[in-house]
């Protein structure tokens, strides 16, 4: 008895070669932005592409890890968009005592 060959699994997702860079533009509205990678050029980035980091949380500016795809119509895109560094948590404020 011959065995039926397996199903075909989900394609994995691309993985692409790791960059950093910082984030030069945000589109709030659209949850969009541009990172400026180490090589000057400018990055697509969606919110979905965000790990560990709220898009709201991002300022011009920040230092990001990304993987970069290079995609033949599009052009390049960052994936797994990651702060490098934490950003604190705010302290609270208190009540200063005279």
């Amino acid at each position: 008895m011959k065995s039926r060959p397996a199903k075909p699994t989900q394609p994995q997702p691309p993985i692409g070669r790791p960059m950093t860079g910082r984030i030069a533009r945000l589109t709030s509205g659209q949850g969009q932005g541009y990172i400026r990678d180490k090589d000057g050029r400018s990055v697509f980035f969606d919110r979905r592409d965000l790990v560990d980091v709220k898009f709201n949380d991002l300022v011009v500016g920040d230092a990001v890890a990304f993987e970069l795809i290079e995609d033949k119509y599009s052009g390049p895109r960052g994936m797994q968009v990651r702060m490098v560094t934490p950003k604190a948590a705010k302290p609270k404020p208190t009540a200063e005592e005279d």
